[in-house]
């Protein structure tokens, strides 16, 4: 719902006299936009949004502002007609007569980025940003429009992307928020469905064939016997992936925002940040270890990893500690992977894809692992797990000749063929 009133700035302008301005409020944000008008305090009646008599030519400039008014409520009128979601930045352009499809990419996606900001969707927001500034250091025009993103324009993005040292995994990431910030638009009515590119441009195509994201149960134990006095400058990234492994694959946000109010006697409760989904866990050995440490370490905090180091951060403080621990703890894996012999690329991600991978090559189905991981789609799961090296998939052929064959007399077993 938007609302728009009309009324007198604070500030007087360089010549002393207050200017005339349009507030118009749309999802608890506000945009002044300046009429052209000024006058006065003592000639503005502030109730009814008009010029007292006192101002010279007082009817004119009354209707004026009425037609102004009648303009902004008739452009609301005709969004809400046309069911567009608007932004206060389209509501701008258009009341100042400038065409929609001459809203650039870059405006729009300022505007998007805000919005994502205001809602607390801080990580989103974050990835539009980075998206927005990799597009435009290659594409160097700030004032393109949608209708100017082709296909070609799109192939040669992707080559500054290889060129500068991305991967298919990268590049899918910038494409997949470039696409839906042009959905976006098409959804706004700032660009016809006609130019949409990515009908040619498939980022389907840039699925990440990198290395392996699962380590070994062999693999994970070797972090798990890092030997901590030696190490004790990597001692919380240790903690964070074998919490994160036996929790199910928990996430570092979830980690980070954890609290001792989510641990009750064995079990782990919270609300996953992503999906909102509730999980309780079980507390492995491994975990309540963990437990005990940062519970001697931080008696007096409300957070179990001391991450997080006070209460009452706002959404942004709290995407840029997260930004800069994970970048941290990132690190920090490497060089564990290093000191212990692990040869594969390790991120905080790898607990979760390494929790996936061993319970299905233990024999947990992939239902009871997509719901232990709270997927809400087993294709999601499928994502996750590895193919299995051939050597996996050869001994698992030869227990077609390996198993033992029950043989029947009548209804029972007599003995078992081998």
């Amino acid at each position: 719902m938007a609302t728009i009133k009309i009324l007198l700035r604070n500030k007087p302008n360089s010549e002393g006299l207050y200017p005339i301005v349009l507030r118009i409020t749309k999802d608890r944000k506000i945009k002044i936009i300046s009429l052209g008008l000024n006058c006065n305090q003592k000639d503005w009646d502030e109730r009814d949004s008009q010029f007292k008599k006192s101002f010279p030519n007082y009817i004119q400039r009354n209707r004026v502002i009425l037609n102004l008014k009648q303009k902004a409520l008739k452009i609301i009128d005709g969004f809400n007609l046309e069911e567009i979601d608007f932004t206060l930045n389209q509501f701008e352009a258009k009341f100042r007569g400038k065409e929609q499809s001459k809203i650039t990419v870059s405006e729009f996606w300022v505007d998007k980025i805000n919005d994502l900001n205001l809602a607390g969707r801080t990580g989103n927001a974050r990835a539009h940003k980075d998206t927005k500034t990799s597009f435009f250091k290659f594409c160097k025009n700030q004032k393109i429009l949608f209708r100017e993103i082709t296909v070609e324009v799109l192939d040669k993005y992707e080559t500054h992307l290889r060129a500068t040292g991305s991967n298919d995994g990268g590049i899918g990431v910038r494409m997949r928020e470039l696409r839906a910030v042009f959905n976006d638009a098409i959804k706004k009515g700032l660009v016809d469905e006609k130019y949409y590119p990515f009908k040619i441009y498939k980022v389907s195509k840039l699925k990440g064939r990198g290395f392996k994201k699962a380590l070994t149960r062999a693999e994970v134990k070797k972090i798990e016997n890092l030997n901590e006095i030696e190490t004790p400058h990597l001692i919380e990234a240790k903690h964070l992936f074998v919490f994160s492994y036996y929790t199910r694959g928990m996430n570092f946000y979830d980690m980070m925002k954890l609290t001792w109010e989510n641990i009750d006697n064995d079990k782990l409760t919270y609300t996953r940040s992503k999906t909102k989904g509730r999980f309780t866990v079980k507390i492995l050995k491994p975990v309540q270890e963990i437990l005990d440490y940062y519970k001697e370490l931080n008696p007096l905090t409300s957070y179990v990893f001391p991450i997080l180091l006070k209460e009452g951060l706002s959404p942004m403080q709290i995407e840029n500690r997260k930004a800069k621990k994970i970048k941290r703890f990132n690190s920090d894996l490497k060089k564990i992977a290093q000191i212990v012999g692990i040869d594969k690329p390790i991120t905080s991600y790898v607990a979760r894809h390494s929790f996936a991978t061993n319970l299905k090559e233990l024999g947990v189905s992939t239902d009871v692992i997509s719901q232990s991981m709270g997927h809400q789609n087993v294709s999601i799961t499928t994502s996750y797990l590895k193919d299995f090296d051939n050597g996996i998939i050869d001994d698992a052929n030869e227990k077609l000749l390996m198993e033992p064959i029950p043989i029947y007399n009548n209804s029972n077993i007599i003995r078992l063929a081998v």
